[in-house]
């Protein structure tokens, strides 16, 4: 039974970085995300689908079709829902314009907030210089990722028997190593910047799994984050307003608090819809 409408509905939605295709894809918990909220405008911000590895290797669970399911749905609803293409799944910058399944292809736009301020709308891999000039080292760098989450993966498994919480190795490596804080510092500026000659209030973007939002010498910069490791997307209000909803963090602490309603060790409350609350 498709439970759409019994989601929180928003004025806009932005999701980037899902990489349907592998197996470091969060699909189960995208997919309870888009039982709760729903948007009159869906944007797929790049990298939803990863087409880098499913040519190395088909894997494709039946979660990440129901992923697929659930978006073209919400199309079919009503819903209007653009897909920008990024680097993993850049095979859809060949079919700009086209319509697939509700499902519209641009490769980049503006988007007007309900208060009247523009945001580009762009995944952001045109702004990697590694991308851009040194695809070899982009592959490379994919390559040393996915190997990552599949440590963390076993790594988070012996934490979860020793009753410690969920911790990821590529985002401490990432936020840790010097140059790749440089990365990201000089990946936002350029973008706001990119925003700025277009005439932009801010920008809204994806591309490197780390999920901001903050002012940018006058420029709002927005990134949308990831679901292979933090389960973020960002949501526009019918105010205008943007937030961060950092999804996994919702659920752990709605289980941690449904637990401690049930110290007798019951299921009772666990199951269920998730009501959407801020994130900070």
């Amino acid at each position: 039974m498709d439970n759409d409408s019994e989601g929180t509905r928003y004025r806009a939605l932005f999701i980037s970085d899902v990489h349907l295709g592998t197996r470091g894809c969060q699909a189960g918990m995208l997919l309870d995300f888009l039982r709760v909220y729903d948007a009159e405008t869906i944007y797929l911000v790049g990298d939803i689908v990863d087409a880098w590895q499913l040519k190395s290797g088909w894997y494709w669970p039946q979660t990440h079709n129901d992923v697929v399911q659930k978006l073209l749905r919400k199309a079919r609803k009503g819903a209007r829902m653009i897909y920008i293409p990024g680097n993993h799944d850049e095979f859809l910058r060949d079919f700009p314009g086209h319509h697939f399944g509700g499902i519209e292809v641009i490769e980049q736009t503006v988007h007007v907030a309900a208060d009247g301020k523009r945001y580009l709308v762009i995944h952001g891999d045109a702004f990697d210089v590694v991308v851009r000039h040194a695809k070899w080292l982009a592959f490379l760098g994919d390559w040393a990722y996915v190997t990552a989450l599949g440590i963390n993966t076993w790594l988070n498994v012996v934490r979860r028997r020793l009753g410690l919480s969920y911790w990821s190795l590529s985002a401490w490596a990432k936020l840790k190593v010097k140059n790749a804080v440089s990365f990201i510092g000089h990946f936002e500026e350029t973008l706001a910047r990119e925003a700025k000659r277009l005439n932009c209030d801010g920008v809204i973007c994806g591309h490197i799994h780390h999920a901001t939002l903050r002012d940018l010498e006058g420029v709002t910069y927005i990134n949308s984050g990831d679901w292979v490791e933090s389960c973020t997307a960002i949501i526009e209000h019918f105010d205008g307003r943007f937030e961060i909803v950092r999804w996994s963090d919702l659920v752990r602490e709605r289980n941690s608090k449904s637990e401690s309603k049930n110290p007798d060790g019951s299921e009772a409350g666990k199951s269920g819809t998730l009501i959407p609350q801020r994130a900070a």
